[in-house]
């Protein structure tokens, strides 16, 4: 389990990586998905994450702090999230992951 506040700094670290500056980042109890991203700038995950492996969480992060610059999930947005994904996701055994779901493809990340 990685603390809440590591958490909000591994999201800092990513954003600047990406260009964006979420002017808020909560954590809480979420019934139907990982994250969000309002139209005002602020990112809200859920507290199941802090449980997930490292690469689960990456792609969480990237996925809400892109909604950032595209708050759809048109081509650009899945064309960003793809190079970004292929970019810096590798599993633990070194292969690279090729897709944006989630392990459970019934969770829904926005």
């Amino acid at each position: 389990m990685i603390a809440p506040e590591e958490f909000k700094e591994d999201v800092l670290t990513l954003a600047k990586d990406v260009g964006v500056k979420p002017r808020e980042i909560h954590i809480r109890t979420m019934k139907r998905k990982w994250g969000s991203c309002s139209s005002k700038g602020r990112l809200t995950f859920d507290r199941t994450l802090l449980n997930e492996a490292k690469e689960v969480r990456f792609k969480a992060i990237l996925h809400e702090l892109l909604h950032l610059k595209y708050p759809n999930h048109g081509k650009m947005f899945n064309s960003l999230l793809d190079t970004y994904l292929r970019k810096n996701i590798n599993s633990n055994d070194g292969r690279e992951i090729k897709d944006h779901q989630t392990p459970n493809e019934n969770e829904d990340l926005t």
